[in-house]
């Protein structure tokens, strides 16, 4: 049966608008202006930009300020991402660890994990990546062979994780692992260990990409202790937590303004007077992109209620994949003569960075299939 889609319409509250200013007014001091920003929010990271961020509190805003957190809102986090974002500040750093790690260590996660884990990441001093694919198991996440075997006090992890973006700077990765042999339910006995990457049996070698970054990686675990308290929620309960933590992955703006920077350089480059080609698709994606905008504060209102919206989320990554996709192309189509080398270097950073925008969080073919479930279409 058809189950239909919930996009409620959700307003930012009015006191959201000193918050956009204070951001504003950070980033205009913090950002050098002759630097060009990112167009890609994993392309650039800064040690001294996080912790100056959390110093102003706007890593764990919405978590509780016993662990360092603000207490505040997702619609406030929301703005001070949309800020972070449109600007191209160099958030990489503490991305995951903001985003999605403390969430779940909140949720599912022990007191002292708690204790330990998010006041750093609060000051943007400690910092996270996800263990999620395999090699040789395409985007079935189910089809996972990295095990891990129960020894005195802990476990002995052995195998593989690729696609591990920034495991070359993080200090930890949330890696899921399978800690029961496969059955007919393939989505039993999975659990979730917080891994040590400077541990001396963790090997992390860098994929690069077409621009030679290496954001990308491939983690290898061989026997790897983690203790029993590095377990994070209850053993075998893996795939119902990794499935919780990817709505906060999926729906945020990251997900459609990764190619934000060119749109902004295009409209700078073409002024007062673009031409009638210029203004269609001037108009056409500031549409596209003010409806993925919509959308995804509905799902934060969502979030922010404590509901799980796992088909809307899936779905605003799949749309805001394909526009962040196209959005370069048709905009090199549409290039005005002589274009500055601000606009170029731009675009040209954007071109060599778009093909991982489909990848990480999900690929498009196993999003479609998510949402056509959530529809009851399958």
């Amino acid at each position: 049966m058809f189950q239909g889609l919930t996009f409620e319409a959700v307003e930012l509250p009015a006191n959201t608008r000193a918050l956009r200013d204070e951001v504003r007014a950070f980033l205009a001091e913090a950002m050098d202006p002759d630097e060009l920003p990112n167009s890609d929010f994993n392309t650039g990271d800064s040690l001294a930009f996080s912790a100056a961020l959390g110093g102003r509190g706007w890593i764990g805003m919405t978590w509780p300020e016993v662990y360092g957190g603000g207490g505040r809102s997702f619609l406030e986090r929301y703005v001070v991402t949309e800020e972070l974002l449109a600007a191209g500040a160099p958030v990489w750093a503490h991305w995951i660890a903001d985003r999605q790690t403390g969430p779940l260590l909140l949720k599912f996660g022990t007191e002292e994990q708690c204790q330990r884990f998010l006041p750093p990441i609060t000051r943007g001093e400690c910092f996270f990546s996800i263990g999620l694919s395999e090699p040789n198991t395409g985007s079935d996440l189910a089809s996972i062979r990295t095990s891990a075997k129960p020894v005195s006090g802990g476990w002995l992890l052995n195998g593989s994780k690729i696609w591990t973006s920034g495991a070359h700077m993080n200090h930890y990765v949330l890696t899921l692992v399978r800690t029961e042999p496969p059955s007919e339910n393939r989505h039993a006995g999975m659990s979730q260990f917080i891994v040590d990457l400077h541990d001396k049996n963790v090997t992390v070698k860098g994929i690069r990409n077409l621009s030679g970054d290496a954001d990308f990686n491939q983690v290898f675990f061989d026997d790897v202790f983690v203790p029993d308290d590095m377990v994070v929620g209850e053993p075998g309960n893996g795939w119902q937590q990794v499935m919780s933590e990817l709505s906060y992955e999926r729906s945020g703006p990251e997900r459609f303004l990764s190619s934000f920077r060119v749109l902004v350089e295009y409209m700078r480059e073409v002024g007062d007077s673009p031409d009638p080609g210029q203004q269609a698709l001037i108009g056409k994606l500031i549409a596209q992109l003010v409806t993925l905008r919509r959308m995804s504060i509905s799902v934060a209102g969502m979030l922010s209620d404590g509901k799980l919206p796992d088909t809307e989320a899936a779905l605003i990554k799949d749309l805001g994949n394909t526009f962040e996709r196209a959005l370069p192309e048709m905009i090199r189509l549409q290039m005005p003569d002589g274009p500055s080398m601000r606009m170029l270097d731009t675009l040209n950073q954007c071109m060599l960075h778009a093909p991982s925008f489909t990848l990480r969080g999900g690929t498009r073919e196993i999003l479609r299939g998510m949402i056509a479930r959530g529809l009851g279409l399958r």
